[in-house]
């Protein structure tokens, strides 16, 4: 299986690939792309339902661009739910236990649970 950075007109990415600001969006990417390396969505199903996101996102606000991997993140949540990889419940929970994780983590250290 392979990805079509293509159909992803807004990605941020230079000549070399994907380009991130924190180290959380490269994460967030690594996590969407091997969820469809491992078969749960097709990379067309990803790239349509990060679309959505990204146009219901848009229409409530102007966005320069910095909110880009906000909205990828939203997308694999509802790529999670509604594949059934993971509960609403479930979710908010690891969602919980990670804000919990990030505030008690000192600045510059990795983040665990």
């Amino acid at each position: 299986m392979s990805i079509d950075l293509a159909a992803l007109p807004e990605f941020p990415r230079d000549n070399d690939g994907p380009v991130f600001a924190e180290p959380w969006q490269a994460h967030a990417f690594a996590m969407a792309v091997r969820l469809h390396e491992h078969g749960h969505f097709t990379w067309t199903e990803w790239a349509a339902t990060l679309s959505n996101t990204i146009a219901a996102a848009d229409s409530h606000q102007p966005s320069d661009g910095s909110d880009y991997y906000l909205r990828w993140l939203e997308a694999l949540e509802i790529m999670v739910t509604t594949k059934g990889l993971m509960s609403p419940p479930e979710l908010a929970t690891r969602r919980d236990e990670w804000d919990a994780a990030a505030k008690a983590t000192p600045h510059g250290q990795p983040i665990e649970l």
